[in-house]
């Protein structure tokens, strides 16, 4: 039978919607089917499957792997745990490919799937695949097998491998998420003290929405660590593989600025190494490596192309604004926030600073959130190459690599259109708030001369 999927859940990193409306049983089976034929034809024969805690995703992993073993691949089924741990299983066990169950930091009602191919990223061009071979039901049959693998302790012990880290008092905001067992598993073996908050896995998030890159979503873990007088406190996603962080006084420590801590020690390891960070990261960061001799690489935003091009580079560490930090220096190169916990505390260890003082020493920065508004769909990658196309007749100092990046004398200003929502994004950053008025200024200018006005912010 042909399949056809909702145009809006085959998106440029994974697949996600709404389950129920935008996604469902039907399609978890197709991309079982898609998948494991492209694997079969590419050699391949087993395929691990994970997922996380949302109340679908049982349902959907039952007609993902239906759809796997009917197209004659065996699936390893590692169970509830966070997308890094998937990661892990695909990198380590004996299998050709991996797919994660996962609606990430979306709302409750969503879901989706996150693949890795024979240990690369599945994305863009090879999701289209998917949509085409279900159309054309140009699908391999068999009849694979299914067997059941607990590989949490492996991964935690994995985790903690080569750990020489300080001992210290850290809150933990597991956010309800699937990185909860996890993490009751990982603070037994780190010295010091930890409080944890919702690690009891629950897809509803009664707490809190688990999105560590909105500052709101962090007002819990700040006071358990104002009343407990933390050193320092660690939030995830609602998958695991996107970290947040706050110091001692609840100052929230954001992507770029946790990248720029984690490449000291990692500098000192490998000296002169390239480190990658994508173009809504601060010019501070891109300083800060170059500081410490590194060479600074800016990147475009988005998981699948970090990785590639951390592969192509040879880079050991890289990181996004959004909290996805990747290391392939003792690592496997993918993006995992319990790893980048257990590093970040090496990390301020081995600086011999606290988080505190370490954030203190940081350049005061003035930056607006990273705002998004809604245009439509066909004009959003236009109204960039418009702005482009400006810029470069004005002889102005723009870097391309993913949208327009503007150097002024006053700082930088961003925008770019969103790979997986009809959304532009803008970002800018100066040293006073009189700088950053004039960048944001500088934005509506162009957004007006394309017929766009910078109107109420879209939400995630």
């Amino acid at each position: 039978m042909t399949h056809r999927f909702d145009p809006t859940s085959l998106r440029e990193y994974d697949i996600r919607g709404v389950v129920g409306k935008t996604l469902g049983e039907d399609d978890a089976r197709a991309i079982g089917r898609g998948f494991a034929t492209l694997l079969r034809r590419a050699g391949g024969t087993r395929v691990a499957v994970g997922r996380d805690g949302r109340a679908s995703s049982p349902v959907l992993e039952a007609a993902l792997i239906d759809g796997l073993t009917s197209s004659g691949v065996d699936v390893v089924r590692v169970g509830l745990g966070p997308t890094p741990m998937l990661y892990y299983a695909e990198a380590t066990l004996e299998v050709d490919g991996g797919i994660q169950i996962t609606g990430s930091h979306n709302p409750a009602d969503y879901n989706g799937f996150k693949m890795v191919f024979q240990h690369r990223p599945f994305f863009g061009a090879d999701i289209q695949t998917l949509g085409r071979m279900a159309a054309d039901v140009d699908w391999e049959d068999g009849s694979g097998t299914v067997t059941d693998v607990d590989i949490m302790d492996d991964y935690v012990g994995r985790l903690m491998a080569g750990y020489a880290g300080g001992s210290y008092r850290i809150g933990w905001d597991a956010g309800n998420g699937v990185s909860g067992p996890v993490i009751e598993r990982l603070v037994k073996l780190l010295p010091g003290e930890h409080h944890l908050l919702y690690t009891d896995v629950d897809g509803n998030f009664p707490n809190h929405h688990p999105d560590p890159t909105e500052e709101k979503n962090l007002a819990d873990l700040k006071r358990l660590v104002a009343e407990k007088q933390l050193d320092f406190g660690l939030a995830f996603d609602g998958d695991g593989d996107r970290i947040g962080a706050i110091d001692g006084e609840g100052r929230v420590i954001w992507g770029d600025q946790l990248l720029s801590i984690l490449a000291e020690p990692v500098l000192r390891e490998v000296p002169g190494a390239t480190i990658i960070a994508d173009v809504k990261a601060s010019q501070a960061l891109y300083d800060r490596i170059a500081e410490l001799g590194g060479n600074p690489v800016m990147w475009k935003t988005g998981h699948s192309l970090i990785k590639t091009k951390m592969k192509e580079t040879g880079a050991p560490l890289a990181g996004e604004m959004s909290g996805h930090i990747f290391f392939a220096h003792d690592y496997y190169g993918f993006d995992d926030a319990q790893y980048a916990a257990v590093r970040l505390i090496r990390a301020v260890h081995m600086i011999g600073k606290s988080m505190t003082q370490l954030r203190s020493e940081m350049p005061a920065m003035v930056n607006t959130p990273e705002m998004r508004f809604q245009v439509d769909e066909s004009r959003k990658f236009a109204i960039v190459d418009e702005v482009l196309a400006r810029l470069k007749d004005e002889g102005a100092q723009v870097n391309d690599t993913d949208g327009a990046r503007v150097n002024t004398p006053d700082g930088w200003w961003l925008l770019r259109a969103s790979n997986t929502q009809d959304v532009l994004v803008a970002r800018a950053e100066s040293l006073d708030q009189a700088g950053l008025d004039r960048l944001v200024a500088m934005i509506d200018a162009q957004l007006a001369a394309s017929g766009v006005e910078r109107g109420p912010q879209a939400g995630h």
